[in-house]
């Protein structure tokens, strides 16, 4: 007797992906299948993402389409947490959950499809389920946030800070590296928070202590020989600790910084973490210690109050900041954010001008910095092979968020592998380049 069959739409960023890989995980270990196809599925199940209206505006188009195709869902994840507003538009759904909270997803699974025998965790591949190709996986180190930006929800989504031990980490990071994983995303809402709430108390690891911050973690991770890429990492003084890890060839050389604005007043009524004034002076600092740093940052702009001085600003610290890579939101009220009660809310055409000013201008910055790896060579890894070309990246790139490399189709080269490239051409967002040697399989 085969087990009921589960239909799993996973939305939203990286944390919500492991939450997804983790009941997926379950579920296959008690036996469930999985359909891609709602009117297939025993019961469905809509990981959901709250954090702006676009992302609330996905998600409920997407529980709309289960619920008129199947009508068994189930619904999970930030939105979750607005559980009255779910069940008064679709008073038909079985159950709602908040974020990371798989124990309630696969009971309210039990409760529509009973499983029918013990666990079958010889079903089960090593490192779990995962939603991401072989040989890269997400590795969330913590759950929740402390700070109180102004135009969050998600510490209420999600709570406060809630790290794991070092030691559960890097077994989890063991696990994926016997699977194949050869690159390990690290996640969190702020990386650099990682620990405080532990009280600094440290983990034996093979005969080592382990204290939970995040720079002996870097280190800890390291010696697993896996590339280590760190995001959503706050500017806080420490991170020229990680950086020094990067200059010393231990972790990816690639920095996930989302400074949200540089006008301190515009900051200030974030209520972000981190001053912006000496974000500039950081930047510079950065590739002083580590001049092959990449990196990246995400912006809002249309935030209330901010005037064309503000905008200017921004627009200045880009020109001088010299980011490789940049995300711009225009800014949308989020139910719930304090934001929404701010004066001088900054009209939305106006907004979505700004944005494309910014993206523009980050255009051309994006185009110089490519062009300055003209002529160089780099290892890359392999993301996906087809017919007409093939796609890498390199340090420098990470998955979904950033350029990739482009190449000419080869015999012989695997998804997972690990090239030589030779950068020959660039645009304002990709690379292109040729194969310098053979494959190997990393």
């Amino acid at each position: 007797m085969s087990q009921g069959s589960i239909g799993f739409v996973s939305l939203g960023c990286a944390k919500a992906t492991v939450d997804s890989e983790r009941i997926l995980t379950e579920l296959r270990a008690e036996g469930y299948e999985f359909s891609d196809q709602y009117d297939q599925a025993d019961v469905v199940v809509v990981n959901t993402c709250g954090f702006i209206e676009s992302a609330v505006e996905e998600s409920l188009a997407v529980i709309e389409e289960a619920v008129g195709t199947n009508g068994q869902v189930i619904v999970t994840g930030c939105l979750g947490a607005r559980s009255d507003m779910l069940m008064k538009k679709f008073p038909s759904l079985l159950a709602v959950t908040g974020p990371h909270d798989k124990d309630a997803v696969l009971t309210a699974i039990h409760e529509v499809v009973p499983p029918i025998h013990a666990p079958l965790y010889h079903l089960l591949p090593p490192g779990g389920i995962k939603l991401t190709p072989r040989h890269y996986a997400y590795l969330k180190i913590s759950e929740g946030c402390n700070h109180k930006c102004s135009f969050c929800i998600i510490p209420s989504m999600r709570g406060r800070l809630a790290s794991r031990s070092p030691r559960d980490i890097v077994e989890e990071a063991a696990s994926l590296r016997e699977a194949g994983v050869r690159e390990l995303l690290v996640v969190s809402q702020d990386t650099s928070a990682y620990g405080i709430d532990l009280k600094g108390d440290a983990d034996l690891l093979l005969g080592k202590a382990l204290r939970p911050n995040i720079v002996q973690l870097s280190e800890a991770l390291a010696e697993l020989d896996m590339w280590v890429r760190l995001h959503y990492v706050y500017p806080y003084r420490s991170v020229d600790r990680l950086v020094e890890l990067m200059s010393d060839g231990l972790i990816l050389p690639y920095l996930d910084v989302p400074f949200q604005h540089s006008s301190p007043k515009v900051l200030r009524q974030m209520k972000r973490p981190a001053s912006g004034e000496d974000n500039l002076e950081r930047v510079e600092s950065w590739r002083a210690l580590c001049p092959d740093i990449a990196i990246r940052s995400t912006f809002i702009v249309g935030f209330p109050g901010e005037t064309d001085e503000d905008f200017q600003h921004l627009l200045e610290f880009l020109q001088n900041a010299k980011l490789d890579r940049v995300g711009c939101f225009s800014y949308s009220p989020v139910e719930g954010a304090i934001a929404n009660n701010l004066a001088n809310p900054v009209d939305p055409d106006l907004a979505e001008e700004r944005r494309e000013a910014l993206m523009a201008t980050q255009a051309r910055i994006s185009s110089e910095r490519l062009q300055l790896r003209i002529g160089t060579t780099c290892a890359a890894v392999i993301d996906e092979v087809t017919s007409a070309e093939i796609i890498a990246r390199s340090y420098a790139e990470s998955p979904d968020v950033d350029g990739v490399i482009r190449i000419n189709p080869s015999l012989g080269v695997k998804v997972g592998d690990q090239v030589s490239i030779k950068i020959t051409d660039s645009d304002e967002y990709d690379l292109f380049g040729e194969l310098t040697t053979e494959s190997e399989q990393i």
